[in-house]
């Protein structure tokens, strides 16, 4: 019979060593240096140590940020606007219920003060494009100067007299704010000896140049308007918060103070 039909398929198979040949039937060895431990627990001391030295430093901040509040020494950290903050804004945990109003009618006077000396350069602009009156507009751009002025010559003032009643922070914003006024009121009538080459967006201007161009005309008139808005606004906070001042005995306290004040001098 053929050679094929004489391996019985049911023999066993014959045992095979694997570890015959020198170990030839053994896939490719794999190099596991020794050293990768050593460098884990270094790179772990090193983790331990620094996370050790936050900590250290996260403790040392605290400690000077409790001995300044033990000290009166309010930190302030910049929160508004809360997209860009660069001011640190917080009535609702900072000012006392009873004085909030004013404090956000106050701060509602310099968002308006902004509002009016922006609108202003809009319509400078106009007047500009109109009439190719090119030096109203750059002068116009001068006045947004007084925006970072009215916040640290009367804002920031009232805010802290609000907050710690200090008679020299209210003192120094009735002088400020009473600045402020008249400017607000001198804005919205806009004589020309004040305001040269149609730089503010007031009554008397609004007059003259409307018969020139009525679109520019009524963006004056509308600037005119936000100032008069804005001074009637200021003067019910100035008398608010003088009403405030003098029924809480700061009044008097600031007599002697300037008393005291002027003794000293005189000495």
């Amino acid at each position: 019979m053929d050679g094929r039909y004489n391996e019985n398929p049911f023999a066993e198979e014959a045992n095979v060593n694997p570890f015959a040949n020198g170990g030839a039937a053994r896939g490719p060895t794999v190099n596991i240096p020794l050293d990768s431990s050593k460098d884990l627990k270094k790179k772990e001391k090193e983790l331990q140590v620094r996370e050790a030295d936050l900590i250290r430093r996260e403790q040392e901040v605290k400690r000077r940020e409790e001995a300044l509040a033990g000290a009166g020494v309010v930190l302030e950290k910049p929160n508004w606007p809360p997209f860009l903050p660069i001011i640190h804004h917080d009535i609702a945990n900072e000012i006392p219920i009873h004085l909030q109003k004013m404090q956000y009618v106050a701060f509602t006077t310099l968002l308006g003060l902004a509002g009016c000396i922006i609108w202003n350069i809009i319509a400078t602009a106009g007047v500009w494009f109109k009439a190719g009156d090119v030096g109203a507009f750059f002068l116009s751009l001068l006045y947004l100067l007084g925006i970072p002025a009215a916040y640290f010559l009367w804002y920031r003032p009232l805010y802290r007299a609000m907050r710690t009643d200090s008679v020299l922070n209210f003192g120094w914003f009735f002088l400020c704010y009473a600045i402020h006024i008249v400017f607000c009121v001198l804005a919205a009538v806009a004589p020309p000896f004040v305001f040269r080459d149609r730089s503010m967006a007031g009554f008397l201007i609004a007059i003259d140049i409307i018969g020139l161009t009525t679109v520019v005309g009524i963006l004056y008139f509308v600037g005119a308007g936000l100032f008069s808005l804005e001074a009637v606004i200021s003067i019910w906070v100035i008398q608010q918060v003088f009403t405030y001042f003098r029924g809480s005995g700061k009044a008097a306290e600031m007599k002697k103070e300037v008393a005291k004040s002027t003794v000293n001098a005189v000495m």
